[in-house]
């Protein structure tokens, strides 16, 4: 998440008052151990892998040491998607920003270019030769668990579970790699299927009321992931915004799955929704 420096310690604590995890990305301008600063808390790290695997390897082995309990790798970016509005921009970091995790290593920075800046320092920092046995190579350089982030297919659901992740994020990246990819709701249960519950699985994406959670968790989901609606809350009233933001979703989820007749996470079953692609329920006549 790129905010205005401050953006993620707001988060970390907002997510740690409402006991909930939050995910920092590699990205960021704040680092691993400023966010650790905040205080207590669950956090994951997003890790994109660099083409050097020193700078993974330092990335890694940072985040363990300040206390994040699981990898979150990022597996549907060997290429930046073509975002039309960065290029129109020409989008850059300001000057008074850096990516902070990655400093002192000299790999350049996210300046003007004539088109997204971006886009050109992900072409020349990320590695897109990534494969499956990068997850077996991460779990020999960490002791945390590899979830996987970005399977939106039943096959590639099963090669993760294959290669050892702990865990994964079904995840299209917030639509901005690839135009009409399936949304994340869409390709959730196909995945869940696939796993046969030998690891959790997440949704990240298109969560926006507390309803959009429980249908997630009915389609068999372990947990949603939220975007979009963290970085409006910090726009429109930084921490305390975040703060409301996940009290919401929250509020309403309860009274969803009250209005559902479900007294706990348990009883939130499939026969709860009706999605699209489900076969016509043919009514008797009466």
């Amino acid at each position: 998440m790129i905010d205005f420096g401050t953006g993620e310690c707001a988060t970390a604590r907002a997510a740690s008052a409402a006991g909930t995890i939050m995910i920092l990305s590699s990205w960021t301008t704040s680092s691993v151990e400023e966010v650790a600063s905040t205080g207590p808390g669950v956090r994951f790290f997003q890790l994109y892998v660099n083409k050097d695997r020193n700078v993974v390897a330092q990335l890694v082995r940072r985040a363990e040491r300040a206390g994040f309990k699981a990898i979150a790798l990022t597996v549907d970016t060997p290429r930046l998607g073509r975002r039309e509005a960065d290029i129109k921009n020409r989008f850059a970091l300001p000057p008074h920003l850096t990516l902070k995790n990655y400093e002192g290593l000299d790999l350049g920075k996210i300046d003007k270019t004539d088109d997204s800046g971006l886009a050109s320092y992900v072409a020349n920092q990320t590695d897109r030769s990534l494969s499956w046995k990068d997850v077996k190579w991460l779990q020999t350089i960490t002791h945390l668990p590899i979830l996987v982030k970005g399977v939106l297919t039943a096959e590639d659901a099963r090669l993760a579970v294959q290669a050892g992740a702990a865990g994964i994020i079904v995840s299209n990246h917030g639509a901005r790699q690839l135009d009409y990819v399936p949304a994340t709701i869409s390709a959730l249960e196909e995945v869940v299927k696939a796993v046969q519950g030998q690891v959790p699985v997440f949704l990240d994406g298109g969560i926006r009321r507390g309803t959009d959670v429980f249908k997630a968790l009915a389609l068999g989901a372990s947990g949603v992931f939220i975007g979009r609606p963290v970085v409006f809350a910090l726009a429109a009233d930084g921490e305390a915004g975040v703060t409301k933001v996940l009290q919401m979703l929250r509020d309403e989820f309860e009274l969803t799955m009250a209005l559902s007749g479900c007294r706990s996470l348990k009883e939130i079953t499939r026969d709860h929704i009706v999605a699209s692609w489900d076969a016509p329920r043919v009514v008797p006549r009466l």
